[in-house]
């Protein structure tokens, strides 16, 4: 039976809570709706990926990863104000979708893609939060392995050439690869 190592496909399921192993559970990755990747490619949090090394089919796991080998500390650099023409689509603000509380999808100067996180909305700007929505956070991952098989010289060269991010095609709940918790593209990274 393979064991998670180097360029092995893993799949997986887990419940992830927040600070503890009693904390509510704010992310799954389910048997119907895994997580899969490829282990050694940089997707998924460098130690919550190095702790699932040498696991088989079949082996639950915990993890438990301190703020500082997750997302960080809060970096209040990410909190900005921008101003309110920047939303104007068609000459119109959708104040539906760029409302308190809402995930934006935006895109930097440089194109690299965001989510933002609407915190405050007035006559002239909107403030907006592009810290990951886990920093700050100790993280509690609890599953169980699926699978792990060797990956193919597809799955590899696709996915290190940034054609894919390694989940499997559910992904996992209803985020699918751009869920980002666990460190890189898909769930548990």
């Amino acid at each position: 039976m393979l064991e998670i190592s180097k360029h092995s496909m893993v799949t997986l399921t887990y419940d992830l809570r927040v600070d503890d192993e009693k904390g509510e559970v704010v992310e799954k990755a389910t048997a119907e709706k895994p997580l899969q990747f490829l282990y050694g490619a940089g997707v998924m949090l460098p130690k919550f990926e190095s702790l699932l090394a040498g696991l088989k089919q079949g082996e639950p796991f915990s993890i438990k990863l301190t703020k500082d080998d997750a997302y960080g500390d809060v970096n209040q650099d990410a909190i900005v104000e921008l101003p309110k023409h920047v939303f104007l689509v068609d000459g119109k603000f959708d104040d539906e979708l760029i409302a308190v509380g809402n995930a934006v999808p935006m895109m930097s100067s440089n194109g690299q893609r965001l989510n933002g996180l609407v915190l405050e909305v007035n006559d002239e700007n909107v403030k907006m939060d592009f810290n990951h929505p886990l920093a700050g956070e100790d993280l509690h991952f609890a599953g169980e392995v699926l699978e792990v098989r060797e990956a193919t010289e597809e799955e590899v060269a696709q996915i290190l050439s940034g054609g894919g991010c390694g989940c499997g095609s559910d992904g996992c709940e209803d985020d699918g690869c751009g869920s980002d918790h666990g460190g890189g593209c898909g769930c548990g990274s």
